[in-house]
């Protein structure tokens, strides 16, 4: 069987599982966050936690337990990391510097999981479960919760409550992530993957090129567990440094495509959760219709970039493998890595700096869309919203009509919201680069010169703000400055867009519905899902691309 066709069929079989999936999950979801019932376990840890669940909250009350939960949580993994050498099951790893500490904290919180050291060198057994795995859950709870703030928005009408956070919350962690996580690590174990406890081994002999000689330490941990999760959450954070390119966290061809499938799942549903909620499954049909023409559009570039032939050596090899392992091939590495950064999730199955110039640029440019085609758990559904709302106020101004979307206006105050929303993260990426670029320590760090060391640098920090977390990993970016600039960034790239999100959320519950006449633009066709993926790719292109010509399509054309 040819690469192509393999890759082909890879393909294939992800978007029929996914098809599957979609609606028992999107409407499993819809009846979670509409149920008036809590169940035993949610009961204990509301009073443990000395929440009223039942308590409804107004866009503020709503953000304020965000930001709280969230402060907190980075605090506790910040002090979990600094005592780490006085924790049993440390593996004799010693406390966390201070600004790795803060950023891997940042990351973690963030739903971020940038890794700026070596997991399997730095970070012992209670770190690992009790502390990033721990945040691989909420973090991703919390983007859901938040995506459903922002449905109640639309759907609810002359009140300002939004839902209780601290009910969505536990019932995404404990409804949705926990039991799904539990049989996709019972998955991923029977494919191989390692669940265990078991201390630092040393393993030799290899054979270094020339003889037999030296060893290697390799050490266990529950990396199934955590494999699940950081996939499903959109995460990414591996428990080795290579990541699942680690065989023992993607040790086979079908984990590699279990991983994909986990990692699309939940963003994918949402639309049909979004439907279910607003009373209009239409709607969901057409934001979803968005997000797969630019998934597959993307997988697609992706791999004829990478198998298309230069040269002999890309002839012998059946495409650009440089960087790439071959129990997964070119096809499964190029819809792996179009996944994790049209997403938030930032685990990587290859080495995206080995990719060819135009392919890392196809990295970078998913993640600078706002990670929306299908997105992070949450943010990339109320990122595609935002989009939709600033796809509907581009038509009202060229018919003259003032927008409407889902029987909500939306006026001077929506649309300020919504601006805010996309104009944050391109802000951040682009003034921490040019810093990076004009100060003369930080370009030390860079592996390479020219287009691809700029690359390097500007995927950094497009990867921190907008909360992605892969590497184009040619970048050393375990210094002072990076853990600090790029831990900055995951935290103000995560929630001041939340801060507009719930803001807009709160404006447009308040509304009186508005009923739908000859006039209204009809956002449910097909018509609106083309103007809606015209403007998120030319608002991107506007805002990203002088800096994407210095880079990647620099080196692409000169390739």
């Amino acid at each position: 069987m040819s690469p192509v066709l393999a890759g082909a069929l890879q393909m294939l079989a992800l978007i029929a599982a996914l098809a599957l999936a979609y609606r028992p999950l999107g409407d499993y979801m819809a009846r979670v966050y509409s149920s008036k019932k809590h169940l035993r376990i949610e009961k204990w840890i509301y009073k443990g936690i000395g929440a009223n669940p039942n308590t409804e909250m107004r866009w503020p009350a709503y953000l304020r337990g965000v930001l709280a939960f969230s402060a907190v949580s980075v605090l506790f993994l910040y002090l979990l990391q600094r005592v780490q050498g006085h924790l049993p099951g440390s593996l004799g790893f010693k406390a966390i510097d201070p600004d790795q500490a803060f950023n891997t904290a940042a990351s973690f919180v963030s739903n971020t999981n940038w890794q700026s050291y070596y997991g399997e060198q730095a970070m012992g057994h209670v770190v690992q479960t009790a502390g990033l795995a721990v945040q691989n859950f909420v973090s991703a709870a919390v983007g859901i919760a938040v995506a459903v703030a922002l449905v109640r928005g639309f759907a609810r009408s002359r009140t300002g409550e939004l839902g209780n956070f601290w009910a969505d919350l536990v019932r995404g962690t404990v409804r949705i992530l926990i039991p799904i996580s539990v049989v996709g690590a019972i998955i991923l174990v029977a494919c191989g993957a390692i669940q265990n406890f078991a201390g630092i081994h040393e393993v030799g002999q290899f054979f270094n090129g020339h003889s037999m000689g030296g060893s290697q330490q390799w050490n266990g941990g529950a990396v199934a567990s955590q494999e699940a999760i950081k996939e499903l959450g959109t995460n990414g954070g591996g428990y080795f440094n290579a990541n699942s390119a680690h065989p023992f966290e993607n040790p086979t061809p079908f984990s590699n495509l279990f991983e994909i499938f986990l990692i699309l799942v939940i963003p994918f549903a949402l639309t049909r959760t979004f439907g279910q909620m607003v009373g209009s499954l239409k709607q969901g049909y057409a934001i979803l219709a968005a997000m797969v023409t630019i998934w597959v559009g993307f997988t697609a570039l992706m791999m004829w970039t990478e198998f298309h032939h230069h040269g002999p050596a890309f002839q012998i090899a059946g495409g650009a493998l440089e960087g790439k392992e071959t129990r997964f091939g070119v096809g499964g590495s190029s819809i792996f890595a179009v996944a994790t950064t049209l997403t938030s999730t930032g685990a990587v199955d290859s080495f995206h700096s080995s990719f060819t110039g135009l392919g890392g640029g196809i990295t970078l440019l998913g993640m600078q869309l706002g990670e929306i085609a299908p997105g992070g758990t949450g943010s990339g559904l109320y990122g595609m919203l935002i989009m939709a709302i600033i796809a509907v106020f581009i038509a009202g101004l060229m018919v003259g009509r003032t927008p409407e979307y889902l029987g909500k206006k939306i006026g001077t105050r929506e649309i300020k919201f919504a601006a805010l929303y996309i104009l944050i993260t391109p802000a951040l990426a682009l003034v921490f680069t040019a810093a990076a670029m004009a100060l003369p320590t930080p370009g030390n760090s860079m592996t390479n010169s020219g287009a691809h060391g700029f690359s390097e640098i500007l995927y950094a920090y497009t990867s921190g703000a907008n909360n992605n977390g892969s590497a184009f990993a040619g970048l050393n970016a375990d210094t002072q400055w990076f853990n600090t600039t790029i831990g900055l960034a995951m935290l103000l790239g995560r929630f001041l867009p939340m801060v507009f999100v719930l803001a807009l959320a709160g404006s447009l519950a308040e509304q009186r519905p508005v009923p739908a006449t000859a006039g209204t633009l009809r956002t449910e066709k097909p018509l609106f899902t083309g103007l809606l993926v015209g403007a998120i790719l030319i608002i991107t292109g506007l805002t990203y691309f002088p800096a994407l010509a210095l880079g990647p399509l620099a080196e692409g054309l000169a390739s």
